[in-house]
Order: structure tokens, then sequence, then C-alpha cells
């Protein structure tokens, strides 16, 4: 059994250069060992900036290589699919960008290839590792808020940029896919339950066919989630948990550190007043970076998101975005 795992890294997008991959250098159970970019300039620059070793010629090199146990895939959403079900069936566990895939048929078809290789596949859902979303869910599950009713949520930034890799929709983009799966997934977490029905107003920009505005309204069962996600407003984030008596709010539900520091607010009928709590001293991506490596060591059995958990977020996506016009 190794005492290390072994990276390979296809691309060197702003999510591996900026979060991912300098997680994985800092866990404690993998390094990155071989990367390939688009052009040599890029993969070389990336390489000396992160201290990886080797550089590949191509996204294909990397997946063929023996020197490598998982692949990490941070290329664009239309591309996830391709090159999952190229790792997997070259013989590499894999941990793809969120999300893993552009509809749910390519999930359940993920799933069906784990299964038949006995690999391990998954979604890079950093939010699924955070300790905040624990204290959310055990705030729910305890009964501190009481039943829940409502549910709250944005998420958004601004970029109008033609060139985005965001606004281009052969690729993927759109806001939706892009963060509208946050609100979704952390609302799922956190309940452990699923959506009965989807109702979505999705604004679509006319310069570059991606969504640039969803306002989304998904009926649990026992109470509602409300959210809203952009590409064109200024930034914003924010989760709202309330109950039939309290309420919580999460400053920063999706990125601590890069919005603003993570923090829940907690009021309940029963104290009367509002506590603070704060969980800035975690990374989510080391946390689940060495998640997954502890499962291909055979130190846990399961990584925390499995592929059953993206084909449900993949669901809901699919159906807001049914409504676009």
């Amino acid at each position: 059994m190794r005492d290390m795992i072994r990276w390979g890294v296809l691309g060197a997008a702003r999510i591996a250069d900026n979060f991912v991959v300098p997680a994985i250098q800092r866990s404690n159970n993998g390094r990155v060992v071989c990367v390939a970019a688009r052009d040599g300039a890029r993969a070389a620059a990336f390489a000396a900036k992160h201290r990886i070793p080797a550089m590949c010629a191509s996204y294909d090199e990397v997946i063929a290589s023996q020197g490598i146990d998982a692949v990490y895939i941070p290329l664009p959403t239309a591309s996830h699919f391709e090159w999952c079900r190229k790792a997997l069936l070259a013989g590499k566990h894999v941990l793809c960008e969120k999300p893993i895939a552009m509809e749910a048929a390519q999930v359940r078809e993920l799933i069906a290839l784990r299964d038949a290789t006995g690999l391990v596949c998954g979604e890079a859902f950093m939010v699924a590792h955070h300790p905040q979303w624990a204290f959310v869910r055990d705030r729910i599950a305890d009964g501190t808020l009481g039943n829940l009713e409502l549910v709250e949520g944005s998420f958004t930034y601004f970029n109008d940029d033609p060139h985005a890799l965001k606004n281009d929709l052969a690729l993927g983009g759109g806001g939706v896919r892009d963060i509208g799966v946050y609100p979704v997934v952390t609302t799922r977490i956190a309940t452990g339950l699923e959506p009965l029905s989807v109702r979505a107003d999705v604004t679509l920009d006319p310069r570059y066919g991606t969504d640039k505005l969803a306002v989304c309204s998904l009926e649990f069962p026992g109470f509602r989630l409300n959210f809203y996600c952009g590409t064109q407003l200024a930034r914003r984030q924010h989760m709202v948990f309330h109950g039939s008596s309290g309420w919580l709010a999460l400053d920063t539900p999706f990125n601590p550190g890069v919005y603003s520091d993570a923090k829940i607010s907690l009021r309940s009928d029963a104290s009367g007043k509002v506590e603070t709590f704060e969980f800035n001293e975690f990374d989510q991506y080391r946390l689940m970076v060495e998640n997954f490596g502890s499962v291909l060591m055979g130190r846990s059995e399961s990584i925390a998101f499995p592929l059953e958990n993206s084909l449900g977020n993949q669901l809901v996506i699919d159906q807001i975005l049914s409504h676009a016009k």
C-alpha cells in the first residue's frame, strides 16, 4: 500500500492553480507528479510554480502514465465526462471538478463504469468537506431550529468577458452549472433530502447563449429552497436556514477565505440571542483531497461525496436549465 498518492493533472485552470493543486501539495497523503496543459509553456510555468517534477505532452499521456495513481480534472465542463471516462478506462482513479457531467445520463454512465472497474471516481465538491456544513446539518438534525421551513441562498459574480470560458456555451458555460450547483448541493447535504419539484426563471445572455441569471424555487419535504445565481451581478453569497424556533445564517457558505470569513450566526427562540461560530482554520480543499487519498489507501471506506450524490445534484441542475428562455 502506498503512503503517498501520485496525482496527474489535466490542465492548468485557475481552480487548479489557486486551490486544488496547492491543496494536494500541502496534503498528508498526496503529491502532484505530472501535469499537461494546452501548450508546453503553460505546463512548464505551472509545473515550476507548484514544484511538479514532470510535464506530459498531452492529457492522453497523463492518463496512460504508469507513474500516477489518480487524475485530477479541472477542464471546462463540457470536457469533464469525456476525460473522466478515458481516465477510468485507463485504470486511473478520478477526481473531477463540478459539475462532473453535462447531464444526468452521463453521471449514470460514470457510476456504471466506476462499478465495473472498481476505481474511485468523485466530483470535487469541496463544500462537502467543510466543518461548517457539518455544524449546519447537526443543528437541523438536533432540533435547534425547530421544523425547518425555509432555506434562502445566493451566489453571484460579475463576468461579461466574451473570451471567458464561463461565457462559452460550447464549453458548458453559464451560471447554473458554475455556481447554481452550490445552493442546491449544500441544502441537500445539510438536510439529507431531495427536492420534490423544481421551478426556475432562467435568463440567457443573448450574446453568448449562456444563463446569466437564474431565480429558483425548490420544494423539499417540509420546506422550500429559494435561491438565485448570476454571472453579471455584484459578488454575493449567503445561505439562511429558517425554522419554526430558530434560524442560522452562513456569511461565506461556499468559498471561505476568498469571499469572506467562514462564520455562522445562530439564533434560537430558547436563548433569545444571536450566537456566532467561526470556522476559519479549515482548508476545505485539503480536506477533500485527503479524504480522496485516504480511500485509495484503504484508510476510509468511501469518499464523502460519491457519484450517487452527484447524480442527485445533476438531476436538479438539468431541471433548472430546462426552464431557460
